[in-house]
């Protein structure tokens, strides 16, 4: 009776075991027909997350927003340095005033060699721009333009500075510059960018 139940135990240990064996390889099997719904579902909630954080980063808020008091009231810089809407009749006759920064000498980036240029260059500033506000104005920011004329003109090559197309190069690169440094939230008051001197050694 005993090896009779003990038989009856291991047959259906083995019922069991083999039907735990049959379902293994059906796991898989179904796990590998929902694998691709799985991912395009994860990858359409990314591209909707994706979507929606792109709006809000071009859409901005939808409310108009308005300066702040301090801000309303504080002039910018450039602002400051206009000339009085009364002036402005006077001005007419008068289209532009000039300002001579100091020569500047660099060492030019060539190799092997000590070669030197020195420069001199005038500002045309417009109108617009009070003459005595102006020159206190430049006059404050004078070091600022000639360290940045300085490491400007120490990056140049001799093939860089030979030839009017290239002098005309330098001059656009200076006017956009200083224009950039001195009046960067406002629109451009230097004219243009005049060489009193210009001198390779």
């Amino acid at each position: 009776m005993a090896d009779a139940d003990d038989t009856k135990n291991k047959e259906k240990q083995e019922d069991t075991k083999a039907e735990s064996t049959d379902e293994k390889p059906s796991s898989p099997a179904r796990l590998s027909e929902f694998l691709p719904w799985i991912i395009m579902a994860v990858v359409a909630v990314l591209c909707a997350g994706a979507g929606l954080g792109l709006g809000r980063l071009f859409a901005g808020s939808s409310a108009p927003q308005t300066p702040e008091p301090s801000q309303q009231t504080k002039p910018t810089q450039a602002e400051n340095l206009k000339v009085d809407a009364p002036d402005l009749m006077a001005v007419g006759s008068q289209k532009t005033w000039y300002y001579e920064l100091e020569p500047v000498v660099a060492n030019l980036d060539v190799p092997g060699i000590t070669r030197y240029v020195r420069a001199a260059i005038t500002l045309e500033i417009s109108a617009e721009v009070d003459q005595e506000k102006g020159i206190a104005f430049l006059e404050e920011k004078k070091p600022v333009l000639t360290n940045w004329l300085t490491i400007y003109l120490a990056s140049l090559t001799l093939e860089d500075i030979r030839g009017d197309r290239n002098l005309r190069r330098i001059q656009s690169q200076i006017l956009d510059a200083f224009n950039e440094r001195l009046f960067p939230d406002a629109r451009p008051q230097i004219k243009h960018i005049l060489f009193k001197e210009f001198a390779i050694q």
